[in-house]
C-alpha cells in the first residue's frame, strides 16, 4: 500500500434507463455481492470536459500511468472513499448512448413525478 491507497481493477457496469433520466447508475461487481451507486447524469457529461461535483461524487478528466485519456469518477461515503479510473473513449461512448435516449434538457419529459411521489409515500 502507498500514500494514495491500494489499486485494484473492479468490473463495473454503467447503466441508464429513461425511466431515470437524470441519474446513471454504476453497479460495481463483487464476489460479495453486487454495489449500486448512482449520481447525476449530467456530472458525467461535464466531467469528461472539466472537473465537476460536490459532495460524494466528483468527476475530472484525467491521465492514466499509460499518458491515455481517461475519467476520474471519486466516490466517497462514510465508509470510504473510492477513485475509479475509466477511459475517456468508454465514458464517452456511454454519455453518447444515454443522448440518444434522452436529450439534455429534455429530461423532464422522460419523469414520472407521480411514480416518484407513489415511491416517497411508500417509504415513509
Amino acid at each position: 500500500m502507498d500514500e494514495r491507497g491500494i489499486r485494484h481493477e473492479i468490473d463495473t457496469v454503467l447503466g441508464y434507463s429513461s425511466s431515470d433520466p437524470f441519474a446513471v447508475a454504476m453497479t460495481f461487481i463483487t464476489g460479495e455481492g453486487n454495489l449500486v451507486w448512482t449520481f447525476g447524469r449530467d456530472l458525467l457529461m461535464r466531467g469528461t470536459e472539466s472537473p465537476v461535483g460536490e459532495g460524494d461524487v466528483h468527476v475530472a478528466p484525467a491521465i492514466g500511468v499509460s499518458g491515455r485519456a481517461m475519467v476520474s469518477i471519486e466516490l466517497s461515503s462514510p465508509d470510504g472513499h473510492l477513485v475509479l479510473l475509466a477511459r475517456s473513449s468508454d465514458i464517452n461512448d456511454f454519455v453518447g448512448r444515454t443522448v440518444a435516449l434522452v436529450a439534455p434538457g429534455a429530461e423532464s419529459d422522460f419523469f414520472d413525478v407521480d411514480m416518484l411521489i407513489t415511491q416517497v409515500l411508500a417509504a415513509s
